[in-house]
């Protein structure tokens, strides 16, 4: 039973907004929450950001959906935006109560991504 829920929880929760809201004020503001939807609905979002005039991005995931946030990274850096570089990757671990009430540990990723200083490239979709 505890292996049934461990397991339903590894899987990443929904990002509440007020989680979004709670991030500290030196963070950059462009910020891409990766959770369950598909790898090309999170890089359509961090190409729009760039495409809006920002000069990093960060990428944002825990749990199971850790590869889908590298996945992320790595195509827009190699098939979109090929100005973009990997400027960081930080990752932890954090505390989250479940449901039930139990304390559960869950892996953590930011991977922070930055345009190439005085690059115009766009990307036209």
């Amino acid at each position: 039973m505890d292996e049934e829920r461990v397991n339903k929880f590894e899987e990443t929760e929904e990002i509440t907004n007020e989680e979004r809201m709670q991030a500290p004020a030196n963070q950059p503001g462009n910020i891409v929450y990766v959770s369950k939807k598909g790898v090309m609905a999170y890089v359509l979002a961090v190409v729009t950001q760039f495409n809006s005039g920002a000069q990093e991005v960060t990428i944002k995931a825990r749990g199971k959906v850790i590869s889908r946030a590298v996945d992320t990274a790595e195509i827009v850096k190699n098939k979109f935006l090929q100005d973009v570089v990997i400027k960081s990757i930080k990752t932890s671990t954090e505390d989250m109560t479940s449901a039930t009430g139990t304390q559960t540990k869950v892996s953590t990723i930011e991977i922070i991504m930055a345009r190439s200083p005085g690059s115009k490239a766009e990307l036209r979709l």
